[in-house]
């Protein structure tokens, strides 16, 4: 299969390579409304890694091909594209101040190492059931699914708490059900999403723990949208579930203040897999956004965000229990101000708070019969951050700031048993088991992050970080004290976190070489879960609040180059792992319900010794025309478990994609294979088995028969291939269905949108 991937990938990148004249491009950015000259406007070719910065009289040059598209921006304006010619006079709008987004790739001062933005999401024309189904093509990601609904990205070997997952710069939703029927990545309207920036390892300090990697949801930000009153109405339609997805946009923007409204409806049901076999899959979800930003001037601006999501009648066809209820709630406040002070660039600051409250039962599955068991739970979050900028040079910036996390879990699950031992009890017995144990997890940080900018090709950026860790739990169940000799003390942690890198750019080529230390508490999953089942084998697993923090040590390097037609990229990482928590089967812990039945034991988390990663991602793009485009993709990790001589679990396998996308003024089409090898290194701890391989053809086209209408069709797995990945969970609670949950067979799909 690996052969037949590469050898698909090296005969897409041989073709014939088009010819392009090189010009010398000089030019001038100005103020619109005063003309005069704008400093350090950032001047960057679009699908390249050319760029140049306009020096204090707005002047630059540069080199590139005849018919190239230029892109403008500045942190004061509105960024803008027009196509390359010479002695160009470019006019630049102020523009509101932006405060969702992380990364500034084209600024050598604001950029993050090993980092990368994905903003193609809108023209996907697939209706993705939650965000986390917009990773399935995203290069070393795989995706955890327990159900068509609660799936959530891995990157690497990382996943859950491991990755930083952030909406917009710094907010957090966090699942309140132990199983993460309701991740981070449920809470969000899909189409909101603008674009995801990822940071591929600890390689900043600036946005809260960071272990393995940074993922920041941007959602559409309204003043980069024209003056007046604008928005959307959308629909969509999957003949694979009879599934329909209906959202409406609605945006005012003046000077002063803007304001934005979303709403979304999610309505599917059952899916049929490529062998015909129905999966239980439905789901409804009503969500719904309010931003109101307000200018004080043309140096601040503050913003206020409210977001509700009503999730119903949710199958999880990978875990035991279903969710009749799924709500949850998000409230934010920004501020940021620039140019405070010749030396201070800017201030920020940033609020939030969060909660999900979660029903989770089993009244649809076939152990209802015997016991009847409903786990309301809930989470809470409180968050924020201050940053403060500094200008210590022409061509170097400080980050200096701090931020906090305070988490907060409850829930119970009452079991009402009907049946015991095989005799129906006259009167049913209750029980109450404690799941989280009214647990709480504080998290503050301060941190301090260095750009430097040592030529005007090289560049250095180093930070440190400490985070003060305090945990405890408040309502601790009595085998939980009893199994680490009484009462359950509070722990606190000083976590230190790092790192350096080196960045060299130049006509065309950029290469990259980082290392980081990423320190991560132990969550509350593995900290106070007191015999539950939350892995994807039928263990059931037990906290150990006496764990250390896992400590990642890694070290990457990456490389783009563009060449006349041709883009080459791509990274190369190891990290070694100190004290990561895993689970271990421990026989002096016996199961504490059905306690005959298999497996008899209990798993409890502990820190290995040593463990490792090491992987690679390259992309290779080929632009045969200003409107065609080629892309291919390849990612491997392999992962090592060196206390137990077996690899680590969960890690996605090799996998490759070929792309061909055609993209013109009033249509464009794509089609996209996958490609995923067998994944035959898996960890018999986890009791994880061998994944065949497979591969997928997607095919989608849109076009505009009228101004701001769009109207886009999709065929999703066209060779109706009946697969499934590494990571899907198998099917529990059912009578009739076992196995891994495949994934959708064949699917069309027709969406609309109107603009206005």
């Amino acid at each position: 299969m690996i052969k037949k991937i590469l050898i698909s990938c090296l005969v897409l990148l041989t073709t014939t390579v088009s010819f392009a004249q090189i010009l010398n491009i000089t030019g001038k950015i100005i103020d619109n409304v005063s003309n005069n000259p704008i400093k350090n406007a950032t001047i960057k070719v679009i699908n390249s890694n050319i760029f140049e910065v306009s020096n204090s009289d707005g002047e630059f040059s540069l080199q590139s091909e005849e018919g190239a598209i230029l892109e403008i921006s500045h942190v004061s304006y509105k960024t803008i594209r027009i196509k390359l010619k010479n002695n160009l006079i470019i006019k630049l709008q102020l523009a509101q101040i932006e405060l969702n987004e992380i990364i500034v790739a084209s600024n050598p001062l604001e950029d993050i190492s090993q980092s990368k933005v994905i903003n193609d999401t809108e023209k996907r024309i697939s209706q993705p059931r939650s965000v986390g189904s917009l990773f399935k093509d995203i290069n070393g990601f795989g995706i955890v699914k327990r159900g068509a609904y609660a799936s959530e990205p891995v990157f690497r070997a990382f996943k859950y708490e491991q990755l930083n997952v952030q909406y917009d710069g710094g907010m957090k939703i966090l699942n309140a059900c132990p199983n993460r029927m309701d991740p981070i990545t449920t809470h969000v309207i899909p189409e909101e999403i603008e674009k995801i920036e990822i940071v591929k390892g600890p390689f900043t300090v600036r946005f809260g723990s960071n272990f393995g990697g940074i993922i920041n949801l941007v959602t559409k930000n309204p003043s980069k949208n024209q003056y007046g009153f604008h928005g959307s109405v959308e629909g969509g339609y999957e003949t694979n579930g009879s599934n329909f997805v209906n959202g409406v946009n609605l945006l005012y923007v003046n000077e002063k203040f803007d304001v934005q409204l979303n709403g979304s409806h999610r309505d599917f049901s059952n899916y049929t897999d490529g062998n015909g076999t129905e999966v239980p899959s439905s789901f409804r979800t009503n969500d719904y956004s309010v931003k109101v930003g307000i200018n004080p001037s043309n140096k601040q601006r503050l913003q206020l965000t409210w977001r509700q999501s009503f999730g119903s009648d949710i199958d999880h066809a990978g875990l035991p229990m279903d969710s009749p209820f799924d709500n949850s709630l998000l409230a934010g406040l920004d501020y940021k101000i620039t140019d405070l002070t010749s030396k201070i660039n800017s201030f920020t600051f940033k609020a939030f708070y969060s909660y999900v409250d979660h029903l989770m039962t089993n009244e649809n599955r076939s152990a209802f019969l015997a016991t009847d068991a409903r786990s309301p739970v809930n989470s809470w979050v409180y968050g924020g951050k201050t940053e403060f900028t500094f200008k210590i040079a022409n061509q170097s910036k400080l980050f200096v700031g701090a931020d906090a996390n305070l988490i907060n879990r409850k829930g119970n699950r009452t079991r009402v048993v009907k049946i015991m031992n095989g005799i129906t009890l006259p009167t049913p017995k209750t029980f109450i088991d404690k799941i989280w144990q009214d647990a709480t997890l504080n998290d503050i940080g301060i941190f301090t992050q260095g750009k430097f900018k040592i030529t005007n090709y090289f560049s250095i950026s180093s930070g440190i970080r400490a985070d003060f860790i305090s945990t405890f739990i408040d309502d601790a169940a009595t085998d939980f004290e009893a199994l680490y000799g009484g009462t359950i003390p509070s722990e606190n942690e000083i976590n230190v976190s790092g790192n350096i890198s080196f960045k060299y750019q130049h006509n065309g080529f950029q290469t990259q070489l980082a290392f980081g230390r990423g320190v991560k508490t132990a969550s509350m999953i593995e900290r106070y879960i007191n015999h539950f089942n939350v892995g994807a084998d039928p263990y059931e697993y037990v906290g150990n609040p006496n764990l250390n923090p896992e400590v990642n040590n890694q070290i990457e390097w990456s490389f783009s180059k563009t060449l006349s037609h041709f883009k080459l990229s791509g990274t190369v990482f190891h990290s070694f792992l100190e004290d990561y928590i895993s689970a271990k089967v421990n026989t002096n812990i016996p199961r504490k319900f059905m306690p005959t039945t298999p497996p008899i034991y209990t798993k409890q988390f502990v820190n290995l010794n040593k463990a490792s990663q090491t992987g690679f991602e390259f992309n290779m793009d080929y632009r045969a025309t200003q409107n065609l485009k080629f892309t291919s993709s390849i990612s491997y990790t392999r992962g090592e478990n060196m206390d137990l001589n077996e690899p680590l679990p969960q890690i996605p396998p090799f996998m490759a994609i070929l792309g061909t996308k055609y993209e013109n003024a009033n249509y464009w089409f794509a089609f996209n294979t996958r490609f995923v090898a067998k994944q035959n290194r898996v960890s018999s701890s986890y009791m994880e088995t061998e994944t065949p391989s497979f591969g997928t053809i997607d095919f989608r086209v849109g076009f505009e028969p009228i101004h701001n209408l769009t109207i886009g069709f999709a065929a999703l797995n066209i060779l109706d291939k009946a697969y499934y990945e590494h990571l899907n969970y198998s099917f529990k609670g059912s009578n009739t269905l076992s196995g891994k949950i495949l994934e959708p067979g064949r699917n069309f799909t027709t969406y609309i949108k109107y603009k206005f």
